[in-house]
């Protein structure tokens, strides 16, 4: 499996090795769909949108993208500046033990698949083979006049010819999409789609845009398949994790939700970890895989 993160071996606290027994004792020989949000990312160096500490944020909404050269200007600048930062980002333990799991199939409890809210394509590269990505991934970019898909490496290469000038700060703070804040962008030349010159927009869903429906038919149908659902890294905040959770609930399997604060489906867990999900998850998989 691809990465070069150190491993994590910390030590858990008895209360929260107490969790994880739990936990293993409820996930056990059940087939297993997780749902993974922001904080599976955080010891990746991926930030976090809502987690402790996460700063305010005030994302560009699709609408706003779609109607303004100036607002899509800065987003392409803000973006190119962070993907070389969020693109060299490494799979974390977290997610290796997820892949493991899922490699493990019915081995003392495996995981069926992964729906994931994030977009930094980190699953895949951990070796996970079944991976719904709910709200796109960074690293295609779509032409929204006639849908020609690109590599975002291809773009980012054409947006350095078109703007040599832009050069990166290094300073500023990458945010959870992969983009950094930037001051001015009245010089920044966009980048068209080849074929048609259309506008050009990274395969993510944006604030305000829809989830594509075939995307959460797929992740329902993990959660339909599934024995129980586990959600790591996730506030469900977002609309589309707490639907799965109603769809896990509604068969009445058992939820498991690792995630360091409150999150919006805690009332309706099984049973709720406060803590870190990357010595959770390692330290789930060790169990689960003995």
């Amino acid at each position: 499996m691809s990465g070069s993160v150190a491993p994590v071996r910390a030590e858990l606290t008895v209360a929260h090795a107490a969790l994880v027994d739990s936990a293993v004792e409820i996930l056990r020989g059940r087939r297993i769909a997780v749902l993974t949000g922001a904080g599976v990312s955080t010891d990746s160096g991926i930030p976090d949108y809502r987690g402790e500490g996460a700063p305010a944020r005030t994302p560009m909404t699709f609408q706003q993208f779609l109607d303004d050269d100036d607002y899509r200007k800065r987003y392409w600048a803000g973006s190119q500046l962070g993907w070389k930062r969020f693109d060299a980002a490494r799979p974390n333990d977290g997610h290796r033990a997820l892949a493991e799991l899922e490699i493990a199939g019915g081995a003392g409890g495996g995981v069926n698949g992964i729906i994931t809210q994030n977009v930094d394509g980190l699953h895949l590269r951990a070796g996970s083979q079944r991976v719904v990505d709910l709200h796109g991934t960074m690293d295609r970019v779509r032409c929204l006049r006639c849908g020609q898909l690109y590599a975002r490496a291809d773009i980012s290469h054409r947006i350095d010819e078109l703007n040599p000038w832009l050069a990166d700060p290094g300073a500023t703070a990458l945010g959870p999409d992969g983009d950094v804040e930037i001051s001015s962008v009245a010089d920044f030349v966009l980048p068209t789609c080849g074929a048609c010159d259309g506008v050009l927009k990274p395969d993510i869903v944006f604030f305000g845009e829809f989830i594509p429906r075939e995307k959460f038919v797929e992740a329902s149908a993990l959660v339909q398949k599934a024995d129980a659902l586990l959600i790591a890294g996730s506030s469900l905040v977002v609309n589309s994790g707490i639907r799965l959770l109603d769809h896990a609930t509604r068969r009445h399997l058992p939820v498991i939700i690792i995630n360091r604060g409150a999150t919006k489906g805690d009332s309706r867990a099984t049973l709720k970890i406060d803590g870190g999900t990357t010595e959770t998850l390692v330290a789930l998989r060790d169990q689960l895989l003995t």
